[in-house]
């Protein structure tokens, strides 16, 4: 550091300006103590050099400390307010500011999964309850069907993120060492305690602990729950990205990247039709061709997506528009027992989620500075949305077995109950993850 920039703080305390000195020093540790920062924060409203994003701390001026709170006011994940006057003024540092900065629109993102996630799986418990063919159980089977696009997003986020880290810089020895630990045991480990689970509550019998068969079947499509399969699939990405960089490194156009991700889709689904046959298709990344390619174009392009979304969102959500009414029709009749065919089926679930991902990443980027209430805890859940995937539907079986509705109960008590439930599987991992975090524990349960 040099002398001028130790003069400087000082200069400021004998001014009184106890708290912008503060502040400097804290950017100052942030970025290393590089010499002329003080220059660069005045100069510069929204960038700061060298400042990692979890880092950066909001800045405010008193009068708009006190909207923070209303969320007339705040920033986002790195982000400042408006430019400090050029003249020295006092700066106050808001606490929720400061805590929505950190919380990023990946965040978000993980959030609004979660929620369908599990919103998806207690419908599916509520619709074992009701009378089947009921305008309830039809209502109920549409909104499960619309929230049917949770693995492909989570599949999408994961090649939108580790893309653009690996853009930045590829260490093959760390980069899969630590896929490993953050996927690979997670994945083992809770296959093996899912099973455990499944034999105690005798819906698997015994005989399978010391079956290498049946654990060869349950590890390699990722079937020791009806869950795991996307973490197999994860595995199967993280594999994947670092073959694809010079792909990654041509900065395909969003859009290139959707028609072409669709075309290979197709073609990987001819492919396993008529050739390869896997058995379980949907447990390989042959299933999600369209959200890799598609997040590997956004992770290349992460810095303008913002700006992209902005000038394209009404295509997306006309797109949607478009593509929703027929995938609604489709899947809920397929649901519901009746045959449907295999092509538009499945041309449709593709189109159907790959849309709602590419929207609901640049919903997050829009509302990223937001400090409303809700966006802050929807992106805290966010932080824990692995815990909660990995624990809820054990938690869903246990209070079914609990108490299961029966079929004669009035739909508004089945509904209540299944809802209740819902709230609970959501919660409690959420909580259980944000009081392990930074454990031991928590990183020998889920590897991180």
């Amino acid at each position: 550091m040099t002398s001028g920039w130790r003069s400087s703080p000082s200069l400021l305390r004998r001014l009184g300006l106890v708290q912008l000195d503060k502040a400097l020093n804290y950017f100052a540790r942030q970025t290393g103590s590089q010499p002329g920062l003080r220059q660069h924060l005045l100069a510069s409203p929204y960038e700061l050099p060298g400042l990692p994003e979890h880092g950066a701390m909001a800045l405010v001026r008193p009068h708009e400390a006190a909207l923070a709170g209303t969320g007339l006011a705040g920033a986002g994940a790195g982000a400042l307010s408006p430019a400090l006057p050029s003249a020295p003024a006092p700066v106050t540092v808001s606490r929720q500011a400061a805590s929505t900065a950190r919380l990023s629109a990946v965040d978000f993102f993980r959030g609004l999964a979660i929620l369908e996630v599990v919103t998806h799986h207690t419908t599916a418990v509520t619709l074992r309850h009701l009378p089947e063919g009921s305008a309830a159980y039809l209502v109920t089977a549409a909104v499960n069907r619309t929230l049917h696009f949770a693995v492909p997003a989570f599949i999408f986020l994961s090649a939108t993120v580790l893309t653009r880290s690996l853009l930045r810089d590829f260490q093959p020895l760390r980069y899969y060492s630590r896929r490993v630990v953050r996927g690979g045991w997670p994945y083992l480990l809770w296959s093996v305690l899912y099973v455990l689970w499944y034999v105690a509550s005798g819906r698997r019998p015994p005989e399978v602990l010391t079956d290498p068969e049946r654990w060869s079947f349950y590890l390699l499509y990722g079937k020791a729950s009806y869950h795991l399969y996307f973490m197999l699939v994860a595995l199967q990405v993280y594999l994947l990205l670092p073959l694809l960089l010079p792909f990654a490194r041509r900065r395909p156009p969003i859009w290139a990247a959707f028609l072409l991700g669709a075309a290979l889709q197709a073609g990987a689904y001819l492919l396993n039709r008529e050739v390869l046959e896997v058995r379980y298709p949907g447990s390989t990344v042959l299933w999600y061709v369209l959200p890799i390619v598609l997040g590997i174009s956004v992770g290349a392009r992460l810095g303008e997506f913002s700006e992209w979304f902005r000038r394209w969102r009404w295509w997306v959500l006309g797109l949607l528009v478009l593509v929703f009414p027929p995938y609604l029709s489709i899947t809920t009749r397929q649901m519901l027992g009746e045959s449907v065919d295999s092509v538009a089926y499945h041309a449709l679930n593709w189109a159907y989620s790959a849309l709602m991902a590419l929207g609901l990443l640049g919903l997050a980027y829009q509302w990223q500075r937001s400090a409303h209430p809700l966006r802050i805890l929807v992106a805290t859940l966010g932080t824990v949305s692995l815990q909660v995937y990995l624990i809820h539907p054990f938690l869903l079986q246990v209070l079914e077995r609990w108490y299961a509705p029966e079929r004669t109960d009035s739909v508004a008590l089945t509904i209540a109950v299944t809802t209740a439930y819902g709230l609970f599987v959501l919660m409690l991992p959420a909580v259980i993850g944000r009081v392990l975090s930074g454990r031991r524990l928590s990183s020998l349960l889920f590897g991180r």
